[in-house]
């Protein structure tokens, strides 16, 4: 096993773990805009694509066709609450900020307008807002707004299922005192190839919640960042993934901490099976020198179920104050727990059961997390389809 553990405790000192365009460069330094040009075509060589399936991501990186969006599947929505087209020029001025690589700013060039989701300030919706977007195979963009008003707190569950070549840019803005729980399920046919980018500000002492859980798909590559604009915010990001023989499945963070008494909690937790099944977790947490009296810390762990899977870990961390509450990461790549294995096996657990044991609880405390029970139970009977997957593989 591989492990990278910094244990939290309070900065002696201003330093900083490689993140940026370049390994050396800050991660704020990267460029945002809406003109897709200032980023370029990128190669593969640059700090954010070296470890990025971009054969597969090619098609959302030009800049003719997909045009439009996934099918949308919205139920009636409670009082307080709306769903509504908003053109383009409008969309990026309601925008928190800018894309930040050429896939998110594509998909904003191209999608036509966006989708805007919006509870009224102080508007406290009980029941999860639960949207569905379908894929059909074909090639499209999306832009995406979710706006909360200040006092407001909604439940808001994404799921993204079928076929398509697929790009989003998505934009979260929680106004002050504003709470949101933001679960994104990534449920795509084996062939998808999805690209997204979801950018949060949290005005002051807002809460938001943002689970990531993909478990389909191609090739997908997911960004997101959380910006805090206001003291006494609070940002819990949660993912869970589990990649197979030929899936290439990306998630990158970053937590900008500008101002003081700001907390953040990551933890990342993913499974792989198959000899080509690759999985790529990078976590950046930057704390300004401003942003004093921060809390922060960030987990990923792997487990590799079968030979040939690999798992690429890179948490960072860039403090330029010393007077935080504590600040750090960890790290760990590795097989099953032999001692675990072996109480299990001792008491007449089948090997193949075994597994499926040690999976469930690895993953069963992060599927809590979500906070809906509708969406937890389901999660559980796709890890389960996942596991007997790799029985029927070996099988085979």
């Amino acid at each position: 096993m591989t492990v990278t553990d910094h244990t939290r405790a309070t900065a002696d000192a201003a330093h900083s773990h490689g993140v940026g365009t370049a390994p050396d460069a800050s991660r704020a330094d990267r460029p945002t805009s809406f003109d897709p040009e200032v980023f370029g075509v990128p190669n593969g060589r640059e700090e954010q694509w070296r470890f990025s399936a971009l054969a597969d991501l090619k098609p959302l990186l030009a800049l003719e066709g997909g045009e439009g969006h996934l099918a949308w599947d919205v139920p009636e929505l409670p009082a307080g609450v709306s769903f509504v087209e908003v053109p383009a020029d409008e969309a990026q001025a309601r925008s928190v900020r800018a894309p930040g690589d050429r896939a998110s700013a594509v998909a904003v060039a191209r999608s036509g307008g966006a989708m805007a989701l919006k509870v009224d300030a102080n508007a406290v919706i009980d029941e999860p807002i639960a949207i569905g977007m379908h894929g059909a195979g074909e090639d499209v963009r999306g832009h995406l707004l979710v706006e909360m008003g200040p006092g407001a707190e909604a439940t808001v569950v994404l799921t993204r299922t079928g076929s398509a070549q697929y790009s989003e840019f998505v934009s979260v803005d929680l106004g002050d005192n504003a709470g949101l729980n933001l679960v994104l399920l990534q449920q795509w046919d084996a062939d998808a190839v999805h690209a997204g980018e979801v950018v949060a500000r949290l005005g002051r002492d807002s809460r938001l919640r943002g689970s990531v859980v993909t478990l389909g798909g191609k090739a997908v590559r997911l960004n997101t960042s959380a910006a805090f604009a206001g003291e006494g915010a609070s940002v819990d990001l949660f993912g869970l993934y589990f990649a197979d023989a030929g899936q290439h499945q990306e998630h990158q963070l970053f937590v900008d901490h500008a101002v003081p008494r700001c907390t953040s909690r990551v933890t990342y937790k993913g499974a792989l099976a198959g000899k080509t099944a690759r999985t790529v977790w990078i976590g950046d947490v930057l704390i300004r020198k401003e942003a004093e009296a921060t809390d922060t810390y960030e987990l990923n762990r792997n487990l590799v179920l079968t030979d040939g899977a690999r798992a690429d870990s890179v948490p960072n961390l860039e403090i330029e104050t010393g007077e935080i509450e504590g600040a750090g990461h960890a790290s760990a790549t590795g097989r099953f727990d032999d001692e675990q294995m072996f109480y299990l096996r001792s008491r007449g657990i089948s090997e193949d059961e075994a597994r499926k044991l040690v999976v469930r609880g690895f993953f069963a405390d992060l599927i809590h997390e979500i906070g809906v029970p509708a969406v937890e139970s389901s999660l559980m009977k796709l890890i389960e389809l996942e596991l007997e997957q790799i029985e029927e593989d070996e099988d085979a």
